[in-house]
């Protein structure tokens, strides 16, 4: 007989923040999929969306002013997925519209990336929780810490201070509303 626990505990809802990106097409508009996609979701439960900041794009080798900017935004779920479900719908959303993985780091019509998963810690080289470079993106913090003050990257630290830490490059973008 299943232990009843082990089954309650696999069934709750748990936390995970979510870092959404843009820098191709209507970035505003793919965004706004994005999150009504999150919405439509089975297993996911949309808490909080972030204001929408801009960025400058990121490359391999560091910030590239000349590639188109990117808006950037942080949703707060709570979800029943695994974090393996949990990315494989993020990748479905991501290419239903219009991503492409051709170049590591290159300009997207979307990224969807789990920064927290209900605090787990995890080296899989699949999926690597919290983000590794979540601490270090301004374009991340920023927005996460304007939905949840008391936020922290685990093992890291808290969100405000890692922000305060590396400086708030981005800017908010006006008139796009999630």
């Amino acid at each position: 007989m299943p232990d009843r626990n082990a089954l309650d505990n696999a069934r709750r809802l748990r936390p995970a923040v979510l870092a959404l990106g843009s820098n191709l097409g209507d970035r505003g508009e793919l965004l706004r999929a994005a999150v009504d996609a999150l919405r439509a979701t089975g297993g996911i439960e949309v808490r909080a969306v972030s204001p929408v900041v801009e960025s400058v794009a990121l490359k391999l080798d560091g910030a590239d002013a000349s590639a188109p900017r990117y808006l950037n935004a942080v949703v707060l779920v709570d979800t029943l997925l695994t974090p393996a479900e949990l990315l494989a719908e993020a990748h479905r959303i991501e290419a239903e519209h219009g991503r492409v993985r051709e170049e590591r780091w290159g300009d997207r019509t979307l990224d969807i990336d789990i920064v927290d998963y209900d605090g787990l810690e995890s080296a899989d080289p699949e999926l690597t929780l919290p983000h590794p470079r979540a601490a270090e993106r301004a374009f991340v913090l920023a927005p996460w810490l304007a939905v949840d003050p008391d936020a922290a990257v685990p093992g890291v630290g808290r969100v405000d201070a890692l922000l305060a830490a590396i400086g708030d490059d981005t800017v908010r973008a006006e008139g796009v509303e999630l």
